[in-house]
């Protein structure tokens, strides 16, 4: 979320910031040792930054902010590199003009140019897609795609949206007041978060709360109570019979239809408060808090009484 201290962390790897202590290594690199009073410059520790701003050079021209960029390298190989990074971000119609002269995509693409010119060990981008459009959102996915395969350079982002690190992650770092409060590969950690604080930091669960009822670990199930209802589940290891325990379970992991009759297993009533339509289907929000994902067929819109079945393999408890 806001204020978790992600940029903060790419400003202490890039060098603009020097933490109060701890270490920082790139390749068994050395960038700050507090115990060492070791804290190498910006300049020296070879990260390419991507800021939120671009921070493009606004008196410079798109091809000049990526020769300023590469000036350590001699003049033929500047060169080259120059024109090679204009031609791979496509920017050869616009290398002349200046910032404000281009679109925010193509400043965009420059300031990814600029930052990976100097062949940089890591890649620091920070919520570069804030602010984009879809197409230029979809765009810069297609960028960042293809400079982890081209390039082969180490990309660590910043990012508040789930869909983002889902769309370009292979590791995920959950962080909160500065601290990382759950790591792994997104499907992962959606799939099995840590605690209530990171389900809750995803914002992509119903989170309900429930009583276990019974165990069996020789079965592999339990019983839940949720309100007035116990629903089957799977065995919950490190938990006990009589613990009061929050039920999560995403929306799309459940089903809701019209109800005939008495509820079937693991089927509980629910009345329907409100129904948001949404690009990918319908959400249903039920009372108590619990949200259902449909497809648009499966939508019933005259069904007055609904249950909501809880799928037994999908349950979690925090």
């Amino acid at each position: 979320p806001s204020g978790s201290g992600k940029t903060l962390t790419l400003d202490s790897i890039a060098g603009f910031v020097r933490p109060d202590e701890g270490r920082i290594l790139l390749d068994d690199e050395i960038l700050f040792d507090g115990a060492a009073r070791v804290h190498r410059p910006p300049q020296e520790r070879n990260c390419g930054y991507v800021f939120q701003n671009y921070a493009l050079f606004p008196h410079m021209t798109l091809r000049e902010n990526l020769a300023f960029a590469a000036e350590r390298k001699p003049r033929l190989e500047r060169h080259r590199r120059v024109n090679e990074m204009i031609e791979k971000f496509r920017l050869q119609d616009v290398a002349g003009r200046r910032p404000h002269e281009v679109s925010g995509g193509q400043r965009q693409r420059c300031s990814i140019a600029r930052a990976l010119i100097g062949e940089p060990k890591v890649l620091l981008l920070d919520e570069p897609a804030q602010g984009l459009d879809v197409p230029l959102r979809a765009e810069l996915y297609e960028i960042l795609r293809q400079v982890r395969a081209e390039f082969k350079t180490p990309v660590l982002l910043v990012s508040h949206d789930l869909e983002e690190c889902f769309e370009l992650g292979e590791e995920m770092l959950v962080m909160r007041n500065g601290k990382i409060v759950q790591s792994g590969t997104p499907g992962k950690i959606l799939d099995q978060p840590a605690n209530l604080e990171v389900a809750r930091l995803l914002g992509r669960f119903n989170l309900i709360p429930g009583e276990i009822r019974a165990l069996d670990p020789g079965r592999n199930t339990s019983r839940v109570m949720i309100g007035e209802f116990e629903i089957d589940g799977p065995y919950f290891p490190g938990h006990f019979k009589g613990d009061r325990v929050t039920v999560c379970v995403r929306p799309e992991q459940l089903k809701a239809s019209g109800r005939n009759g008495k509820p079937g297993r693991n089927q509980v009533p629910a009345e329907l408060s409100r129904v948001v339509e949404k690009p990918q289907g319908m959400r249903l929000e039920f009372s108590g808090g619990i949200s259902v994902d449909l497809p648009r067929a499966e939508f019933e819109r005259d069904t007055r009484d609904w249950v909501i079945e809880f799928p037994v393999d999908q349950l979690r408890v925090l």
